[in-house]
C-alpha cells in the first residue's frame, strides 16, 4: 500500500505564498480529513488564484478554467494518475518525507496542475484515443431495438405460439420477459455503459477470474456473424431476382429448347425448384462437397459492402442509418400486415392465434421454449449490447432503457404475429385450392379412360372457391365412391396444409415467398417482402459487426488509430470466412449450427454473466454504484432476481435444453434430385463430432481464464472497480464538466498528494 499525503491546511491557506505552507506530514491511517471545503475557498477573501509566475496560488475556479482550457493534457493527466502513478510512487517515494516550504510549493505546482504532468510516448498515443457517443437517445434506442429485431427470431416466436399453447404460451413468455429478460438486458446495458468497453473488456474488470467469458461470448457472435452474412446474401438474391415479371420462382423455368418445363421443376413446386437449385444449388446431402457457388458469391460480398458503408463513417452515421432501418421495418411491415387481414384465408389463420391450451402451462417444453425464446429474442449473450451501450452518456438510466428496448421487442412481435399468421392462412388456402384444382384434373382424365366409374366424375367449374365446391361435391359421394377416389388422389385439407408449417426458419422463408407470388402484384409485394427482411438482418448485423470490432479494438489499443482500416480487415475475414456457407452444402451447416448448436453456448454465457455480477461484484455493490451514477437509488427487487431467482431459472433453462437436445434426432432437411423433394436425412457422425467441438473450443477460454488467475493469484475481485471510469481505451471525444452539487465527496489524485474536496466535485464524462 501506498502512503496517502495529506495536508491539514484550508483551500485559503494553499492559496498563500510558498514560504507560509505547513509542512506535509504522512498519516497513512488517517481519512476524511479534506484541504478545505469548498465553500469556504470560494466564500473567503483571501481565495487567490494560482498562477505559473509570482506568488503560487489558485482556486477551483481558476482550476476548472485551466482544465477546460487544456481537455487534452487533463486527459494526459487522468490517464498518467490510473495507470502509472502506483508503480512510479513505490519506487520514487517508498516513504514520505517531510519537505521544506520552499520544496512544497513547486511540488504542488507540478503536480496539481494537468500542464505539467509528463506522459510516455506510448501512453500518449494511447491516451488520444476516444470513444464516440451515440448522438442522442433516441439513436441509441434505435440500435437496441434494431440488434433485437431479428426475422428469425420472429418467425419461431410465431411458430411457438402455434405449437405450444397458443394465447398460454404468449402468457409464459410475458412473464419470463419480466423475470429473467428485462433483469439480463438491464444488467449487460448496466455494464457496458459502467465500463466504457467492449465485451472482452468488461468481464475481466468485474471480475478477471470470469473474464474468458467475453473471449467465449466473442467467438459465438462471430461464428453468428459469419452465416447470417449468407443469410443476407440469400436475401440480396431474392431482391436482385423479385424485378422481373413474373417473378422467377412463379414457374418452372423452359428447357433451352423451349420444347416444355424442366422435368425436375414439374416435379415439385417452383418455389422449391428455386430455392434449391436455382439459388442453393444444394447438394443432396451435407457429405457432397463443392466449391462456393458463384451466385451467391456476389450478394454475400455485397452484403458486406452494404456493412461497411454503414460502419465506416463512424457511429453518428451508424445511428441515422439504424434510424432509417428501423423505421422503414416498422413502417413496412404495418402496411403488411393491413393488406395481410385482407387476403383469403387470413381469417382461417388468425383463428389460430385465439387459441388457448391450457395444459400447456404444464408442459416444461413449452417454458423450456419460452425461456431460450426470451433470450434469443433480446439478443443476449452476444455481447452486442454491451458494445452498443458502452456508447451512451454514463447520465441514461439502463434500467429504463432496457424495459423501452424489451417491450418494443415484444410490441414488434405482437405486430409481425397477425401478419405472418394472416399470409400463411392465405399460403395454406392458395395450396389446398391448388390441390384440389389438380385433382379435378386427374380424376376427369380417369373418367374419360374408364378406370373410374361416372359417379367419380368432379365439378368441372371450380371458379370462385375451388376448395369449396369440390369439398362439397366430395361429400355428397357414396362411401364406396369415396374409397376408390382417395385411391387415386390425395386429400386436399386446409387444416392439416397449415399445421405442416416447420420450426425452420428456412420453411418460413419459402413459404412467404410462395404467398408472394399467389397475392395480385406479385412483384412488388415481394420486392417490399425483401426489401423488409434486408433492413432486419442489416440491423442485426450492425450490432453484431459493433460488438466484434469494439471487442477487438479494446485488446489491441493500437488499431484504435486505424479504426476503418480495420474494420474493412475484419469484414473482409468475415466475407472469406462465410464463402464456407455458401458451397453446395454450406445450407446444411447453417441448419446444425441454428438448430443445435447457438443456444447452448449463449446459455452458458448468460449464466457467467450473472455469476460474475452476483459473486465477484456484489449485486449490492453494483446497484450502488449504478445510483451513485445516475443519481437515484435502485430498485432492490432486480438485486433479489439477480442473486437468487435468475441463477436458478438460468440453470434449469440449461438442464432442460440439454436433456431435449439429447433426445432430438440430429436431422436436417436434404434436397434429393433424383424426386425432386425435400427428404430428412441424419447428420454423419463427424457432423455430430464437429458440433461438440465446436462447442468446446468456444467455451474453453471460461476455464482456461479461470486456471490462469488461480495459479498467479490474481483477486477474484476486480481490484479497478471503484477506479474513475476513465481510461485511454473509453475516453469520450469531448470532456463535459458536470455541475459542482452532483457529487458530494470525490478524491482527486495527483501525484503523491491526496486532496480531498468535500460537497464537490468536478467529473469528466
Amino acid at each position: 500500500m501506498r502512503s496517502t499525503h495529506k495536508i491539514k491546511s484550508s483551500l485559503a491557506k494553499v492559496g498563500a505564498a510558498p514560504e507560509s505552507l505547513p509542512e506535509i506530514t504522512t498519516d497513512a491511517q488517517a481519512s476524511g480529513t479534506s484541504l478545505a471545503k469548498v465553500s469556504s475557498a470560494e466564500s473567503s477573501p483571501g481565495s487567490h488564484a494560482l498562477e505559473d509566475k509570482g506568488t503560487a496560488t489558485w482556486s477551483l475556479t481558476a482550476w476548472v478554467s485551466e482544465v477546460q482550457a487544456f481537455e487534452a493534457r487533463a486527459v494526459r493527466a487522468q490517464a498518467w494518475e490510473t495507470q502509472a502513478f502506483e508503480a512510479q510512487s513505490r519506487a520514487s517515494h517508498p516513504k514520505a518525507t517531510p519537505v521544506t516550504e520552499a520544496e512544497a510549493a513547486p511540488v504542488l505546482k507540478q503536480r496539481l496542475l494537468p500542464e505539467k504532468v509528463q506522459v510516455p510516448e506510448k501512453e500518449k498515443s494511447e491516451v488520444l484515443i476516444t470513444r464516440p457517443f451515440w448522438s442522442n437517445k433516441a439513436e441509441y434506442l434505435l440500435a437496441q431495438m434494431g440488434y433485437t429485431m431479428r426475422p428469425a427470431s420472429l418467425w419461431s416466436f410465431c411458430y411457438l405460439w402455434l405449437h405450444s399453447g397458443g394465447g398460454i404460451f404468449l402468457i409464459i413468455y410475458i412473464f419470463l420477459l419480466f423475470l429473467i429478460g428485462i433483469p439480463l438486458l438491464f444488467l449487460e446495458m448496466a455494464a457496458g455503459q459502467r465500463m466504457r468497453q467492449g465485451n472482452i473488456g468488461v468481464w475481466k474488470v468485474i471480475s478477471p477470474w470470469i473474464g474468458g467469458v467475453g473471449y467465449t461470448s466473442f467467438m459465438v457472435c462471430f461464428i453468428n456473424g459469419l452465416f447470417l452474412n449468407v443469410v443476407t446474401a440469400w436475401i440480396l438474391f431474392y431482391l436482385s431476382q423479385s424485378f422481373q415479371y413474373p417473378v422467377p420462382w412463379e414457374k418452372c423455368p423452359l428447357l433451352e429448347n423451349a420444347s416444355g418445363f424442366d422435368p425436375e421443376c414439374a416435379r415439385t413446386t417452383p418455389t422449391l425448384y428455386f430455392w434449391y437449385r436455382m439459388t442453393l444449388k444444394a447438394s443432396d446431402s451435407i457429405e457432397d462437397d463443392g466449391p462456393p457457388v458463384f451466385s451467391l458469391c456476389l450478394p454475400l460480398f455485397l452484403s458486406v459492402c452494404l456493412l461497411g458503408v454503414f460502419m465506416l463513417n463512424g457511429l453518428k452515421w451508424t445511428g441515422k442509418v439504424m434510424c432509417v432501418l428501423v423505421s422503414s421495418s416498422g413502417l413496412i411491415m404495418l402496411c403488411f400486415v393491413v393488406r395481410s387481414i385482407m387476403l383469403e384465408g387470413a381469417v382461417f389463420g388468425l383463428h389460430y392465434m385465439t387459441i388457448v391450451k391450457i395444459s400447456a402451462i404444464y408442459n416444461v417444453n413449452v417454458w423450456r421454449g419460452a425461456g431460450n425464446q426470451v433470450l434469443c429474442s433480446l439478443g443476449l449473450g452476444f455481447g452486442s449490447i454491451i458494445s452498443i451501450a458502452s456508447h451512451i452518456q454514463s447520465s441514461s438510466s439502463c434500467l429504463n432503457d432496457a424495459v423501452i428496448v424489451a417491450l418494443a421487442n415484444l410490441i414488434s412481435m405482437m405486430l409481425v404475429t397477425p401478419f405472418i399468421f394472416s399470409v400463411l392462412g392465405f399460403w395454406a388456402t392458395q395450396l389446398t385450392h391448388r390441390c384440389n384444382e389438380k385433382n379435378t384434373e386427374t380424376l376427369l382424365n380417369l373418367v374419360n379412360m374408364g378406370i373410374l366409374p361416372p359417379e367419380a366424375q368432379p365439378p368441372q367449374n371450380l371458379i370462385g372457391n375451388p376448395t369449396s365446391i369440390f369439398t362439397s361435391w366430395f361429400n355428397s359421394l357414396s362411401n364406396p365412391i369415396k374409397k376408390e377416389v382417395l385411391s387415386h388422389v390425395p386429400e386436399c385439407n386446409l387444416e392439416e396444409q397449415f399445421l405442416k408449417i416447420k420450426e425452420s426458419t428456412n420453411f418460413a422463408f419459402l413459404a412467404f415467398v410462395e404467398a408472394m407470388s399467389f397475392i395480385p402484384g406479385s412483384v412488388f409485394w415481394s420486392f417490399l417482402f425483401f426489401l423488409m427482411l434486408l433492413n432486419l438482418e442489416m440491423s442485426t448485423m450492425i450490432g453484431i459487426m459493433d460488438s466484434i470490432i469494439t471487442s477487438l479494438q479494446d485488446i489491441f489499443i493500437s488499431v484504435q488509430k486505424y479504426t476503418k482500416l480495420f474494420t474493412v480487415v475484419v469484414l473482409m475475414i468475415m466475407f472469406l470466412c462465410g464463402l464456407f456457407f455458401t458451397r453446395p452444402s454450406g445450407s446444411y451447416y447453417i441448419r446444425l449450427l441454428t438448430d443445435y448448436w447457438t443456444i447452448l453456448p449463449i446459455i452458458i454465457v448468460i449464466i457467467f454473466e450473472n455469476l460474475a455480477v452476483k459473486w465477484a461484484r456484489e449485486a449490492s455493490s453494483f446497484f450502488a454504484d449504478m445510483a451513485n451514477l445516475w443519481g437515484h437509488p435502485m430498485y432492490s427487487i432486480i438485486r433479489w432476481l439477480w442473486s437468487y431467482l435468475i441463477p436458478v431459472v438460468l440453470l434449469a433453462l440449461s438442464v432442460t435444453t440439454v436433456f431435449q437436445l439429447s433426445l432430438k434426432n440430429i436431422t436436417y432437411l436434404a434436397w434429393d434430385s433424383s424426386t425432386s423433394k425435400e427428404i430428412v436425412r441424419q447428420y454423419p457422425s463427424w457432423g455430430l463430432f464437429t458440433l461438440f467441438a465446436l462447442l468446446l473450443i468456444v467455451i474453453l477460454p471460461i476455464p482456461i481464464y479461470f486456471v490462469y488467475c488461480f495459479t498467479h493469484g490474481i483477486p477474484f475481485n476486480s481490484t479497478s472497480w471503484d477506479k474513475p471510469v476513465i481510461s485511454s481505451k473509453s475516453l469520450p471525444l469531448s470532456f463535459q464538466l458536470t455541475p459542482i452539487k452532483e457529487v458530494e465527496n470525490e478524491e482527486i489524485l495527483q501525484g503523491d498528494i491526496e486532496i480531498s474536496i468535500s460537497n464537490c466535485n468536478c467529473l469528466c464524462l
